[in-house]
């Protein structure tokens, strides 16, 4: 088919939006960044943030561009896509397709909502996917895959450090495993496996501030070269 010869009304029309899942540490627990939509379809759900991609811009661009106007957040630099949703009917304005992105932070501040979003919150993610909270169109099924992905990504990329400020202690980083894995590990067992090789954990010498039960305070190390190489824990699976 030449160019000349193409007629764009022969095809159905849709648009193409993005979606961006943002993953934080709070309280111990695994949480998401949602906005709460003021405008229909969907008034007054929560939503993961996004919106259409313009057409003077690319992907990339479109998912930043919507995750700070929806929420002030900043995440241009650890935006990655990991899933495309196309399903017909998943949004009831028209053919949409929708191109996802996951984003990992150890720190969001404080979201703030504008354009058509009426508030922006951090979630338990156990409660956005457990019922507690209906998402908006099919984003319960994008925040499910989002997560799985990142449960994969902390074993073979190495990625719990980025959850985490520059220093840290054990316990922190034992809880970011606990979050995303949804497991528990004895504190001991796992101090060995994170000790047991050089390279995963480094000493700064220093300790992280008294806690309100008193005792003495953490030991705060730095993350090493080797996560670049995956972790030094393995999620369990099935019995």
């Amino acid at each position: 088919m030449t160019k000349t010869s193409y007629d764009p009304s022969q095809f159905p029309p849709f648009a193409v939006t993005v979606d961006v899942v943002v993953l934080t540490m709070a309280k111990g627990r695994l949480h998401v960044l949602l906005v709460q939509r003021g405008v229909d379809p969907f008034a007054g759900m929560w939503a993961i943030p996004g919106g259409f991609k313009r057409p003077d811009e690319t992907l990339d661009e479109a998912a930043r561009r919507e995750l700070g106007e929806e929420t002030g957040v900043d995440g241009a630099s650890v935006l990655r896509q990991f899933g495309t949703y196309g399903d017909p009917g998943r949004d009831p304005r028209m053919n949409v397709v929708t191109v996802a992105y996951v984003a990992v932070m150890r720190d969001i501040g404080t979201p703030a909502a504008s354009t058509d979003a009426a508030a922006a919150a951090l979630v338990p993610v156990d409660d956005a996917l457990g019922g507690k909270i209906d998402l908006a169109f099919d984003h319960a099924s994008i925040l499910g895959d989002a997560v799985e992905r990142v449960r994969t990504d902390l074993e073979l990329t190495g990625s719990a450090t980025a959850f985490l400020p520059a220093t840290f202690t054990l316990a922190e980083l034992r809880s970011v495993y606990e979050a995303v894995w949804n497991v528990h590990f004895d504190a001991a067992n796992f101090r060995k496996r994170v000790l047991a090789d050089e390279g995963w954990v480094i000493p700064t010498g220093k300790r992280a501030r008294p806690g309100s039960r008193g005792g003495k305070p953490a030991e705060l190390y730095r993350a090493g070269r080797r996560w670049k190489q995956g972790s030094p824990v393995r999620r369990r699976r099935g019995g």
